[in-house]
């Protein structure tokens, strides 16, 4: 690591962004490479976990941002957000100036979504400067372990002047010596119905079917899974704890990328960045045995009395009340806010031309709106998808006997008499770009669709 001396591009960034913590004084070089091991990714990022002896570091994973490699990456134009996104969120401080969409996403995340899961549930996190070698280092050294599809699509932006620290969730701060930590990371979805009278009539399966059922149906039709998933994430959000308990064994049973274990920082169950379809018997073995260090019960037993205590801690801790309340925020449902969407960029609505005359009166109140209701209905929309597309991150480690000053919760596991500390946070919290709201009122009618003519009667309805 470097002593950081600023240019004039960089200064200027920095100042922009005031209301951004960064770590001061570092700049990241091709040398500080090697200490980062990659950890998974989604559609925008590459997950780093930390792996070197810096105490700057130590506990932290690092985001890094990816360009997709086919089409343009997008101008890099003086404000990050385009001009009717500025508008959008405008009440978010420092936005409208700030000077890339990676610093808006942490605002985002600082100024939205903290306040509304709560702020001991989320981490906004630090930023740090990076070099282009330490960029183009990484690339090269996570190339092997990355799923194919995930290298075809997207590659490190080496034009990112800057990286996001962020706490590693999957450990406790300062973990003691020898007593082991076990993480779950879930991705729950989407946890209510929609009942939105804007939704059409052709689509009214949409109120009893989950769009995740409905969702799986087309992947499976494309490709991207080999079986469905009997997950349903209304078990999940239902405050009961049988449900509860059925959701986490059948997103065990079928993990896809909606459920990994992570044991002392390193991933023992579920995809690196892509998705375990299934759990097979050498799998489920595998696992069983990891558990061994945490879980104290005998052989075969072990995988059961872990989701157990998975299971009991989202039934005790409710924290999955307040992520559906967020997600709940998306009362107009994409058939809504599709045409507020379309008043706010100023264009005529194609989706009524679509319906033609004798449907689209049924919109007409929409369009009738002042421009400040058209903006609630997206900005609440895109806050809402947000919630939906989100992991929640619970961690796990055995409190010793008589240890009553621990700052954390603590769960008690009476198949095995175990008392465990957990923390939870939510993690993944992305900006929504607003010009994707076509794609998701394009993708909203395709699941639909797929669902009803080809696997709606012979899937079961969930």
């Amino acid at each position: 690591m470097e002593v950081l001396t600023l240019n004039k591009t960089t200064l200027e960034a920095k100042l922009e962004s005031k209301t951004v913590s960064w770590m001061e004084g570092l700049v990241l070089e091709e040398k500080d490479a090697g200490d980062w091991a990659y950890r998974g990714e989604g559609a925008c990022n590459l997950v780093l976990a930390y792996t070197g002896s810096s105490l700057s570091f130590m506990g932290k994973v690092m985001r890094v941002q990816k360009v997709p490699r086919v089409g343009s990456p997008g101008s890099r134009s003086p404000t990050a957000l385009s001009k009717n996104e500025r508008v959008l969120w405008k009440e978010i401080d420092g936005i409208v100036s700030c000077p890339n969409k990676e610093i808006a996403a942490q605002l985002y995340v600082d100024h939205v979504m903290s306040p509304l899961l709560g702020s001991k549930y989320v981490d906004s996190g630090m930023r740090v400067l990076v070099s282009r070698e330490f960029l183009e280092s990484i690339e090269k050294n996570v190339l092997c372990e990355r799923p194919a599809w995930r290298v075809d699509a997207a590659k490190v932006d080496t034009d990112c002047d800057s990286a996001l620290l962020m706490s590693d969730n999957s450990l406790f701060p300062g973990t003691l010596k020898g007593v082991p930590c076990i993480s779950v990371e879930i991705k729950p979805k989407c946890g209510f119905l929609p009942c939105s009278r804007f939704i059409s009539e052709g689509n009214a399966v949409k109120r009893i079917i989950t769009r995740f059922r409905m969702h799986q149906t087309l992947k499976l039709h494309q490709g991207e899974i080999s079986e469905l998933s009997e997950y349903n994430p209304l078990d999940l959000f239902s405050k009961s704890e049988d449900k509860i308990h059925k959701a986490i064994n059948d997103l065990f049973t079928t993990p896809q990328n909606n459920f990994r274990v992570f044991l002392n920082g390193s991933l023992i169950f579920g995809g690196l960045g892509g998705g375990a379809d299934s759990t097979n018997v050498v799998t489920s073995e595998a696992f069983e045995d990891a558990l061994k260090p945490v879980i104290g019960a005998d052989s075969g037993l072990r995988t059961k009395n872990f989701l157990q205590l998975v299971s009991k801690t989202v039934y005790k801790s409710g924290i999955l009340d307040q992520l559906l309340e967020v997600q709940k925020l998306d009362k107009f449902d994409i058939e809504g806010a599709i045409h507020a969407y379309y008043d706010i960029i100023s264009e005529s609505c194609p989706v009524c031309g679509e319906l033609g005359e004798e449907v689209s009166h049924r919109y007409t109140s929409l369009h009738s709106i002042p421009m400040d209701g058209s903006l609630k209905i997206v900005k609440d929309y895109l806050v809402a998808a947000t919630a939906k597309d989100c992991s929640l991150m619970i961690s796990f480690r055995p409190r010793a006997e008589g240890d009553l000053g621990s700052p954390y919760n603590e769960v008690h596991l009476e198949s095995t008499n175990q008392t465990f500390d957990y923390k939870a946070s939510f993690i993944d919290l992305d900006l929504k770009p607003l010009k994707k709201m076509g794609k998701y009122y394009e993708l909203d009618k395709k699941i639909v669709s797929c669902y009803t003519k080809d696997g709606g009667h012979r899937t079961r309805s969930r």
